[in-house]
């Protein structure tokens, strides 16, 4: 008999330092015209609870669901039927430690688009990186 745990992959845990001021970052990390600048168009609302959906292209609106909102530290978000998406902010000095952590990844688990959580987990952990030096550019050029 297997558990769930026994099955789980690790989260995606990405972090890199944004020379940007922690209130800098939590707008363009917790504001919906923000997170459209540097990762996708959306209809995001900070507000616990609040029922989003962001437009992922080809695989169209992903419904969202945000199950923390913690100024200017930590947002957290549901995001398809599997995932939750966290951003975590520390002021060090002038600038900011952003976290980023994307759990819900199981072995044997698919997307509701019928992919294996195994393959897309390598992708979307590669994605990431891309996507958060957007971040990083979008925070630090204004």
């Amino acid at each position: 008999m297997s558990s769930e745990a026994a099955n789980t992959l690790p989260d995606i845990r990405q972090t890199l330092v944004l020379k940007a001021p922690i209130d800098k970052v939590w707008k363009a990390v917790a504001t919906s015209e923000g997170i459209a600048a540097w990762f996708m168009p959306n209809d995001f609302q900070p507000e616990e609870g609040y029922e989003f959906q962001l437009e992922a292209g080809a695989f169209g609106k992903s419904p969202c669901k945000v199950t923390v909102i913690d100024p200017p530290n930590r947002l957290s978000f549901k995001w398809g039927k599997d995932w939750t998406l966290s951003f975590e902010l520390k002021a060090v000095g002038e600038e900011t430690e952003f976290t980023l952590i994307h759990s819900g990844w199981n072995e044997g688990a698919v997307t509701e688009f019928g992919q294996p959580h195994e393959i897309v987990r390598g992708h979307m952990d590669k994605g990431w990186t891309g996507i958060q030096q957007r971040l990083a550019s979008y925070v630090e050029a204004q």
